[in-house]
């Protein structure tokens, strides 16, 4: 199982795959894990992209209903959908030319994080961001 990213690529995806975030299943709901990890990212200096159905504004940004709607360059898509649905985020990140994939904590398919890899991107799985980030000093 490749939950157990190992550091140098947590290190690569925070620090230096780009500043860019597709955030997938963030909405303007404060209870969801989505909302505090997407201010956490912005703490540190990402720009936040909303990707939800409703594409409502979270945090100042502008949210859009899908991946393929954002008219710019995504450097991660962070996911925050269950396992089921991953895997197709996983593709749709591929397809929009992402660098790297992050699956937030409960989310994993392997299968999805073997399409990813043979595609030449970076691959977190079942891991936060907001919990990496204060790990690498």
């Amino acid at each position: 199982m490749h939950t157990d990213a190992d550091t140098e690529t947590i290190r690569r995806i925070l620090t230096g795959t780009g500043d860019t975030w597709a955030v997938v299943g963030l909405s303007s709901n404060r209870a969801r894990a989505a909302h505090g990890v997407a201010a956490v990212l912005q703490r540190f200096g990402k720009r936040i992209v909303p990707v939800h159905p409703r594409a409502e504004p979270v945090h100042g940004e502008r949210g859009y209903a899908s991946l393929a709607e954002i008219p710019f360059p995504v450097d991660v898509v962070d996911v925050f959908v269950n396992s089921a649905l991953a895997g197709r985020i996983a593709d749709q990140a591929v397809a929009i030319g992402a660098k790297a994939v992050w699956f937030q904590l409960g989310v994993v398919d392997e299968q999805a994080y073997a399409r990813v890899r043979a595609a030449g991107l970076d691959m977190v799985m079942d891991r936060c961001p907001a919990i990496e980030i204060p790990r690498l000093g």
